[in-house]
């Protein structure tokens, strides 16, 4: 049996430390904007297509119902979102976007910005990393299932 490799070696851990990084790279732009990274995620899945259920909201994230529920509450809360139950099915809520919600979307775009910055890489060395990072979670994800 061989020795597990040093940690900075360990993808798994250069992949959660990046992720850490990002997050608090991100963390003062979202304070001023009222909402936290995981609010911001749900935004980001609302804003590809306008509406979603929670359930959508969630497989979109890699996360379970239970917990995007809270989220949406809170992004409901602070005017960003309205929850409807699908009158045919109480179990199913769809998620709106607000006028407020919708227009939050341009102030995100500081995000990217300050995500190069901190880096220090162009926009395609990142979008070519993103690329990379994607491939590896989809295979993983198809491997996993």
């Amino acid at each position: 049996m061989s020795a597990a490799a040093p940690l900075d070696s360990q993808l798994c851990f250069s992949l959660y430390a990046t992720s850490l990084a990002v997050t608090r790279t991100y963390k003062p732009l979202l304070d001023r904007l009222g909402i936290t990274y995981p609010q911001y995620l749900v935004l980001l899945a609302l804003w590809e297509d306008g509406k979603r259920t929670v359930g959508a909201i969630a497989a979109r994230l890699g996360l379970d119902s239970s917990t995007v529920t809270p989220l949406v509450k809170r992004l409901e809360a602070a005017g960003l979102v309205t929850r409807l139950r699908n009158p045919q099915d109480e179990r199913q809520v769809t998620v709106h976007l607000t006028e407020r919600g919708s227009a939050l979307r341009e102030d995100c775009g500081c995000l990217a910005a300050a995500l190069m910055e901190r880096s220090g890489m162009a926009g395609e060395r990142l979008a070519a990393l993103n690329k990379d990072v994607q491939a590896l979670r989809d295979a993983l994800t198809e491997t996993c299932v």
